[in-house]
């Protein structure tokens, strides 16, 4: 009876310390590297309080989109109202930023568009700027049902390095084949942000961070990072921020990569950056 008894106060003390951990990771606050901004009319002026969170680096979807450019001296049409680059540029951050150069809002589009774009962007990438550029980033997406994505391999050439792309997986074919689908074409000095998918619910955070892992093993560490998402779908459609709880737990598992998150303008606000810290 003794020993019965002790064994069962060893899985009770077992199953305590573990709920501890659970609830730990729950409240513990989050690292990010940097913030993602979909530039568009609503958000033409960005304000947060993502530094408090570690963000240092802004990665900018795309300076010019639909034909229409964010950024002066452009051939595009601009905006209605510019952002204050100026400002932006002092922002803590935005210490570092990755320039997004041309795109749409609407990926068939896109996709359909990209000799376009590509040209587009090498004039964008041209242009003055007060940021700290550290790096471009081409907004056309890629996933496993694009067949002619091996296409933009030679259109990326045009574009400045360091350069960045966006991969995700919709059709869940697993990192294995994503990955494999990428060495096919991808030039070896483009960088890929992976977008986890956590936020429209394809997939829970632990098999994201498989899938870095697995494109980290076949690119190369340094060539990979994470975008984590932080939003979640609204019953009827369109999306809401996800809570802090939602996210604590999303975000701190990628520990160990650089983690962008989607995005700080639109899901992020101050108030559950002060929950997050």
């Amino acid at each position: 009876m003794r020993g019965w008894l002790q064994r069962a106060l060893t899985i009770s003390v077992a199953l305590t310390l573990a709920a501890c951990a659970g609830c730990n990771q729950l409240q513990q606050p989050i690292r990010i590297d940097g913030v993602v901004w979909q530039p568009d009319n609503a958000t033409v002026m960005p304000r947060g309080t993502w530094d408090q969170l570690g963000a240092s680096e802004l990665l900018v979807q795309w300076t010019a989109v639909d034909g229409m450019a964010f950024v002066p001296g452009s051939a595009l049409p601009a905006a209605p109202k510019l952002p204050d680059w100026e400002r932006i540029a002092k922002e803590p951050w935005a210490r570092d930023v990755i320039v997004g150069l041309a795109g749409r809002f609407d990926e068939k589009a896109a996709r359909a568009d990209i000799d376009k774009l590509a040209a587009d962007s090498a004039a964008l990438a041209r242009l003055p700027t007060p940021l700290h550029v550290t790096g471009w980033y081409f907004p056309v997406e890629i996933d496993p049902t694009w067949a002619e994505a091996p296409r933009l391999g030679a259109l990326l050439a045009q574009l400045p390095r360091p350069l960045w792309i966006t991969v995700y997986d919709s059709a869940n074919v697993g990192p294995d084949a994503l990955a494999d689908g990428l060495m096919k074409w991808l030039p070896p000095d483009v960088g890929v942000f992976f977008q986890d998918g956590v936020g429209v619910y394809a997939r829970e955070p632990k098999i994201a961070l498989h899938y870095a892992n697995v494109l980290s093993q076949r690119l190369g560490k340094q060539r990979v990072r994470i975008i984590a998402e932080a939003f979640r779908p609204m019953p009827g459609g369109g999306f809401r921020s996800a809570t802090a709880d939602e996210i604590r737990p999303q975000v701190n598992l990628y520990k160990g990569y650089k983690v962008s998150v989607f995005d700080g303008p639109h899901y992020l606000p101050d108030a559950l950056v002060q929950q997050l810290k």
